[in-house]
């Protein structure tokens, strides 16, 4: 066990203590419930304890990530709980998720990502329009350079930065179109070259 070890485990066996007996004192007169209350507070905390410890284990399963093969080209990405696809891709070494959408013609970035990526709003040229289900929104037009997945390098990729209230980024079309192959195959969305 290694130092810092040991001083996290000293920690929270005072942090224990300390709960315990707040616990104890404020229910002196009612000794058994007390009792019951505490014994249900240690099992949460072990709880916790036995969770986090675990984390590295089970975070495939419950958090499933999208994995690259360079050498096959392809890219594997799993369907998240709300029923999207979802792409990180790496944009000029920052790392931005896209929702992928078929329905998408372009590459859209949100306000938010466009700023992580180096994009001044004030010096963006919002001539264009894009009609969305909440209606039509102005979009400038941008070159995002340097842009990977998982090692592929995908070079400059032409985008959209939109005006409106875009949650998450957009992977449209435009960039779905350098791809051969795009199958969905039970809960998980395959991409090859």
């Amino acid at each position: 066990m290694s130092a810092d070890d040991t001083g996290q485990l000293i920690y929270l066996v005072l942090l224990g203590a300390v709960i315990g007996s707040y616990f104890f004192v404020s229910g002196r007169k009612q000794l058994g419930e007390t009792a019951r209350a505490a014994s249900l507070w240690v099992f949460i905390f072990i709880g916790v304890i036995v969770a986090y410890g675990l984390w590295n284990d089970v975070k495939d399963t419950v958090l499933p990530q999208q994995s690259v093969s360079v050498e096959q080209g392809t890219i594997e990405v799993p369907r998240r709980p709300d029923g999207h696809f979802y792409m990180t891709l790496d944009v000029g070494g920052v790392p931005i998720e896209f929702v992928v959408d078929t329905g998408a013609t372009d590459v859209v970035l949100s306000l938010p990502d466009a700023a992580r990526v180096g994009f001044v709003e004030d010096e963006l040229f919002f001539d264009g329009q894009a009609s969305t289900a909440n209606g039509i929104v102005r979009t400038a037009t941008v070159r995002l350079a340097d842009v990977s997945v998982g090692g592929i390098d995908e070079g400059t990729v032409r985008a959209s930065v939109n005006e409106g209230d875009l949650e998450t980024s957009l992977l449209g079309m435009s960039y779905l179109q350098r791809f051969e192959r795009i199958e969905i195959r039970g809960d998980r969305l395959l991409l090859e070259r």
